[in-house]
């Protein structure tokens, strides 16, 4: 009697522990941690967990102290405890003081001016200027990411920042529906450069984005290749 080859109780492909991908496509040497001074939130739609063109998790591990959420519709108090959470970063972690969600998302015609952050003075309307600032990210396609803003009341009810003068998409390996669209981590890193007046210091970040970017094309294409037969 032949035995499997191959033991049904343990993974097909050895998974990277730190980026949680497949070791032959293993994305940690284009980590570079960058010492961000917002907090981030990023939640993820569960289908993007495992997308292996998604560019949130490169995002998170380059980011220390973000974290990643994933749902769809979240429990009310567990959504509050995400966004209210005391800050991650060390410079804050002992100051006591509330932090401010504010969503990262695309201004529309259904975004009151009440509620539009204004990235170079970090007040609403002319209101206080806000101190400590959380950056929620919703990682998801574009009709994904609608739909957990539509589902969630307390995402509908953030502070919005909304992205201007951003340079074109290097996110080749999908499909954009609006020649604005960016990915998660090009749009959180356009976004911290203009919260922290410093684009210099997230270029690294999207270095990383871009070799990530061939990284993938180039496994695409030997896929393909294989299939053929090439």
């Amino acid at each position: 009697m032949l035995m499997p080859s191959h033991d049904p109780f343990q993974p097909r492909r050895q998974l990277c522990p730190r980026c949680q991908r497949a070791q032959t496509a293993c994305i940690c040497h284009w980590i570079s941690p960058i010492d961000h001074l917002f907090d981030v939130l990023v939640l993820q739609h569960p289908m993007e967990a495992g997308n292996a063109k998604n560019s949130a998790r490169l995002l998170h591990l380059s980011l220390p102290h973000s974290r990643l959420a994933v749902g769809e519709v979240f429990d009310p108090a567990e959504l509050q405890a995400l966004l209210h959470a005391p800050s991650a970063l060390p410079r804050h972690a002992d100051a006591g003081q509330p932090v401010q969600p504010v969503l990262l998302y695309t201004e529309d015609a259904g975004t009151p001016a009440s509620s539009r952050l204004d990235a170079r003075t970090l007040r609403i309307d002319g209101g206080p200027p806000m101190q400590r600032l959380r950056l929620v990210i919703l990682d998801g396609t574009w009709r994904k990411s609608r739909k957990m803003l539509h589902e969630n009341p307390l995402l509908q009810a953030l502070p919005r920042l909304a992205l201007q003068d951003t340079p074109l998409s290097q996110y080749v390996i999908r499909k954009a529906h609006k020649p604005e669209q960016l990915s998660t981590l090009e749009a959180a890193g356009y976004a911290l450069m203009q919260l922290e007046r410093d684009s210099g210091k997230y270029h690294p970040l999207l270095t990383a984005f871009d070799g990530f970017v061939l990284q993938q094309s180039q496994l695409r294409n030997r896929g393909m290749a294989s299939r053929r037969g090439d």
